[in-house]
């Protein structure tokens, strides 16, 4: 007979070891999962934390931009301007990188955002969640709605050898202009008289336009700002006064642009100074007396310009206009100029006054001056 066996002491200790060994696996499993769930969704967490601060600081960057610096650089390759290093808002972490002049008009900011954890070294060698950001941006120029050489509501005396004239010009010695475009008018006005006398013209197409819809607000409020605005951007604020601008460059040959009465070099485009279009200010009735500017000229009150002064860009004026040509040359605004009130009659007759519509100063203007915008379409892109 087969000998059963009847003692089975042990099997429990048995049992409740491998159901221990099954349970702990179990709860291993269940915390490795639960461990990696939180990794996942903290690097996550960071990824979008990051995206964040690479698109608030692309953001900075188009409403902090510095078009005196940027916009009339050399176009990539062989230019490019670093971002600084910097705090996003909140102290949500920090952003930095590069921009890029892809044309005329056109910009690339590619900005890199790191969460604040990836900033303070939470993670092994201070590496971690960052991410990268390109946006498209181009110029957003302000329309002034120069259609003329001389925009104003009020009279107009020309005199002496003085010349308004609206055939587009290319200012002398510029070589990188477009072709001229079509003639605009000599004089827009409000239906003002404009008068002549000795051997001045008015000439144009056609000379005189009577526009009734000119007032107050034409030479206040433009098409992308205001007056107080493009005030607010100046680059070169001054007080009403009698002032000589003419370049000034440091010692290495480069543009001193801290010398307030250097407002530019237009009549050597190709110089270091060349390049400098500021946005100017005046704050009272000023007289301007030798040599030469550039950009965008504002003046809350009259402007008075004797001799030979010559200027390129935009002349917007809150008062009255008077000009006394004179001095070796011929004193020049190449460009448009837009004045409540006009008195350009010519007190030196030896001399010469002459207002040159010209669209070429124009666009170099609002290309050097203007902000820039996003494109209307996505102009953003994730970058890796």
């Amino acid at each position: 007979m087969k000998r059963i066996l009847q003692d089975e002491r042990g099997m429990a200790l048995a049992v409740a070891i491998f159901a221990l060994v099954v349970v702990g696996a179990l709860v291993a499993g269940a915390f490795f999962a639960g461990t990696q769930e939180q990794r996942v969704g903290e690097n996550q967490r960071r990824v979008q934390t990051s995206f964040g601060v690479a698109e608030a600081g692309v953001q900075e960057q188009v409403v902090n931009w510095n078009s005196t610096n940027n916009n009339k650089r050399p176009t990539y390759p062989p230019d490019s301007v670093a971002i600084a290093s910097q705090q996003a808002p909140n102290g949500t972490g920090t952003y930095f990188g590069y921009s890029y002049k892809m044309g005329p008009n056109v910009f690339l900011l590619n900005v890199v955002g790191r969460d604040k954890s990836t900033v303070g070294g939470g993670t092994a060698g201070g590496a971690g969640a960052q991410q990268r950001i390109g946006l498209i941006t181009r110029i957003a120029p302000v329309d002034f709605g120069i259609h003329a050489s001389l925009t104003t509501q009020g009279s107009v005396k020309v005199g002496g050898n003085a010349a308004i004239n609206g055939a587009d010009q290319v200012p002398t010695g510029w070589a990188s202009c477009d072709p001229p475009g079509s003639a605009q008018a000599g004089v827009r006005d409000q239906g003002g008289q404009v008068t002549s006398s000795g051997n001045s013209t008015v000439t144009g197409t056609p000379p005189i336009v009577n526009d009734p819809s000119i007032n107050n607000n034409t030479f206040t409020t433009f098409g992308g700002a205001t007056f107080a605005q493009l005030a607010a951007r100046a680059t070169i604020t001054l007080p009403g006064g009698n002032y000589s601008t003419a370049p000034v460059f440091n010692g290495d040959g480069s543009c001193n642009k801290t010398v307030l009465t250097n407002w530019g070099d237009g009549d050597n485009p190709t110089s270091q100074c060349g390049s400098y279009w500021p946005i100017i200010y005046l704050t009272g009735t000023t007289t301007l007396n030798n040599t030469q500017g550039q950009g965008i000229l504002l003046v809350d009150g009259d402007l008075n310009i004797q001799g030979s002064y010559q200027f390129y860009g935009i002349v917007i004026i809150q008062g009255d206009l008077k000009t006394a040509g004179g001095g070796s040359t011929d004193a020049h605004f190449w460009g448009g100029v837009m004045a409540k009130n006009a008195d350009l009659s010519v007190q030196n007759i030896t001399g010469k006054a002459t207002l040159n519509f010209s669209s070429c100063s124009i666009l170099q203007a609002l290309q050097a001056t203007s902000p820039i915008s996003m494109m209307r379409s996505r102009g953003w892109t994730q970058l890796y």
